[in-house]
């Protein structure tokens, strides 16, 4: 049974780890630049941003570009207080203007001390895995003296039980390197083989009908659980297989 569920999974990856994946997804959003930077700001909004339809995650992307002058990177480097009041109506969901300006306090942070967002996910000393990554990274996002606690419910950590979908859709974008063209696989300090799965409602629920798991909550547990399971297929790159499970519950309702 593993043998052929392996095999069917496989196919999966195969028919939607391709470039026309792309365009109908939120990763098509980091896609549109060429800047490590640009790539790394837009990748994390589109995923912090990703809850709804697929279209208007997208068009929304979109509209923060355009209010970041198409150079997101620059514009949060660059910009003065007064080109920051047209993104005061920016909102998406239950992310709104505070939210926006906290983001790019952050980033502006971040980049005047460290060249890529992937040592942002690096916790001090000696602590290894995404898990102390991901909480590393919500207490560091948070550090500045003046973040606003109501933007603390858009990033998530396993140190509050939180399956962390959002988050680990970013890492599999930025980590995972293959041939295919739809994730980036521009950061080194974090392997694939130690990504967890982006698990969110379509994934879990095609996971439990093949029987990958048994855990009755979703939760941090249950995400690390499916990808413990995923590798018995692929100890070096498990979190492939969201491309197949994604694409059955999505595309092929499951």
């Amino acid at each position: 049974m593993i043998e052929n569920l392996k095999a069917f999974l496989d196919s999966k990856v195969a028919q939607y780890n391709q470039p026309d994946f792309i365009k109908n997804d939120p990763v098509s959003i980091p896609h549109l630049f060429s800047k490590k930077q640009d790539i790394e700001i837009m990748g994390f909004w589109a995923a912090t941003l990703a809850w709804g339809q697929r279209v208007t995650i997208i068009n929304k992307c979109k509209e923060l570009i355009r209010l970041m002058d198409g150079a997101p990177y620059d514009f949060i480097m660059n910009h003065e207080e007064p080109d920051l009041k047209k993104l005061l109506h920016f909102k998406h969901r239950t992310f709104n203007d505070i939210d926006t300006l906290y983001f790019i306090s952050f980033f502006r942070y971040h980049y005047g001390n460290y060249n890529s967002l992937e040592d942002a996910f690096m916790p001090p000393g000696h602590l290894k895995g995404v898990e102390a990554s991901l909480n590393h990274f919500r207490n560091y996002f948070f550090s500045l003296p003046d973040h606003p606690n109501r933007t603390k419910k858009h990033v998530s950590a396993p140190s509050q039980k939180s399956t962390c979908k959002r988050l680990n859709m970013f890492l599999r974008w930025m980590v995972r390197k293959d041939n295919c063209g739809v994730d980036f696989g521009i950061w080194n300090k974090l392997k694939p083989a130690g990504l967890v799965m982006p698990c969110d409602l379509h994934v879990d629920r095609v996971a439990r009908k093949l029987n990958l798991i048994t855990r009755k909550q979703t939760d941090w547990q249950t995400a690390v659980e499916l990808t413990e399971r995923l590798k018995e297929f692929d100890p070096l790159d498990p979190v492939k297989y969201d491309f197949a499970l994604f694409g059955l519950g999505i595309e092929e309702k499951f």
